[in-house]
């Protein structure tokens, strides 16, 4: 750690030009006067709030957080840092994300296109595409289903509904670092060092709020529906499309707008069938990724020399920390399994929905397979929200197994049909295993328990009267012989 905790340099006793230094810090309000009363020093490259020589805000400590300021933004600044230092909720202050995710979608998507509202006829077009795709889909799955309403969202109304799921998955790691900032110091230091710490947490919870903002605000410049990334993001029983990123997502496909989005209606409306009957799979998904989050270590070192040389000129430092990523997965066997099974069970959700819409496609849409073909290279190689994911909580929410465990629920199709393959939905220790699928055959033709004979047996019992209690009948009638003994 350096000499000066945290980076609070001391002020210096005069400036480097004696008296003409104090002439000219005196007519810029630096130095120590007025405009710079903790003796932080001159940001390089800076001048007033109205520009000038050096640039705009030679003088101003707070120009490293909020940049190049008119007077008209200078209110809006200070309220900004008041909420970054106020803040006392959770690891992440989710006010600041949304607010941030909101802005970012408001800027538009690196493709140029920007949020629009959705109209009445995309409304319609929606809610069509759905009710056709739940018609197909009956043919290809056992399971009824699982869209009560159909629904089409702006990018703005896709963050406001997701981001429930999101506090979800990013706290539990969050969590961590917050706990990790107050343990880097010494415990000498730590009792000194409450109200900094309170502090420092703050602004932990608004730069993490900050980057998780970003991310979705991209992230929803890119998703087509609520389950793109194969999580439940959204309310339950909605199926929801976002038209803009639909039109944006064919645009350069060569198909049909109409295909396009009935074939992305099948895969939401596929989704909602299986989140809405394997009542399990929802907190067996996030308990993976809450199990895998707290097996994740923080790399003290680096979020030391951080904390280390943290300057309140710069609190972009942090920021930046974050963006590097300072977490690293425990090399232990608990943690391995925990990311197996996460990444197993993202697998099998996606393979599940890509076989299943593509045996319902295929028959009706001739653009099935390039459309296929497309969405699993998007989902294999992930945009660059998902990757500032995989950096903020070490997690990259992609299947990597995606055509193996399609594979997979093809063949056990063909050898069992449709209500054996998705009988095995019925419970999490029935579902293949990540060595399942590297030997899909194996599993596929695993000889299955034939449980008929048990059930025979146990509905013959129930049938059966119950030999250890009395049978009323002849309960009534020794009752009735007792009272004739009794009478006489």
């Amino acid at each position: 750690m350096s000499d000066t905790p945290f980076g609070f340099g001391l002020p210096p006793e005069e400036p480097d030009d004696g008296d003409e230094g104090k002439k000219k810090d005196q007519e810029s309000g630096g130095g120590q006067g007025p405009a710079n009363p903790f003796g932080f020093g001159g940001l390089p490259g800076a001048g007033g709030f109205g520009g000038g020589p050096g640039g705009p805000g030679a003088d101003n400590p707070f120009a490293a957080m909020f940049g190049s300021l008119n007077p008209n933004d200078l209110g809006a600044a200070f309220q900004q840092l008041g909420q970054m230092l106020s803040y006392e909720g959770g690891p992440v202050n989710w006010d600041m994300a949304k607010q941030i995710a909101r802005q970012t979608v408001s800027q538009g998507s690196p493709d140029g296109t920007k949020d629009t509202s959705v109209g009445p006829a995309e409304r319609k077009a929606v809610e069509e595409a759905v009710r056709l795709a739940d018609l197909w889909l009956d043919d290809a799955t056992s399971l009824p289903s699982g869209a009560g309403s159909a629904v089409a969202w702006s990018r703005a109304e896709w963050v406001e509904a997701t981001l429930p799921a999101w506090k979800e998955l990013v706290d539990p790691v969050a969590e961590r670092v917050g706990t990790a900032m107050g343990d880097v110091l010494p415990e000498e230091m730590q009792a000194m060092a409450g109200p900094l710490i309170g502090m420092m947490r703050s602004m932990g919870g608004a730069m993490f709020g900050t980057q998780i903002g970003q991310a979705v605000g991209v992230l929803a410049g890119e998703v087509v529906g609520s389950s793109d990334i194969g999580l439940p993001l959204g309310p339950a029983g909605k199926a929801a499309l976002l038209p803009v990123n639909v039109e944006t997502f064919g645009k350069d496909l060569s198909v049909p707008q109409e295909e396009v989005r009935l074939y992305l209606a099948l895969r939401e409306a596929a989704h909602q069938r299986l989140f809405a009957h394997v009542p399990w799979l929802r907190s067996h998904l996030f308990g993976a990724v809450d199990g895998y989050a707290r097996g994740i270590k923080v790399d003290t070192a680096k979020l030391e020399d951080v904390v280390g040389q943290f300057d309140p000129q710069n609190p972009e430092q942090l920021q930046e920390a974050l963006q590097q990523g300072m977490f690293q997965p425990e090399d232990t066997p608990e943690q391995k399994a925990a990311l197996a099974r996460l990444e197993t069970a993202l697998a099998l959700v996606e393979g599940w929905v890509d076989a299943v819409v593509h045996a319902a496609a295929k028959p009706r849409l001739s653009s099935a397979d390039a459309l296929r073909e497309t969405l699993r290279r998007r989902r294999a190689s992930g945009g660059p929200a998902e990757q500032t994911f995989a950096t903020l909580i070490g997690l990259e929410l992609r299947p990597r197994r995606l055509r193996d465990a399609s594979r997979l629920w093809a063949s056990l199709t063909d050898a069992r049909g449709v209500d054996g393959r998705d009988a095995l939905w019925h419970h999490p220790d029935m579902l293949p295993t990540a060595t399942d699928l590297d030997d899909p055959d194996g599993f596929v033709h695993r000889e299955q328990i034939d449980f008929s004979e048990l059930d025979k047996m146990l509905g013959e019992a129930a049938d059966k009267p119950d030999l250890r209690k009395p049978d009323p009948k002849k309960k009534d009638e020794a009752e009735g012989e007792n009272k004739g003994d009794d009478a006489e």
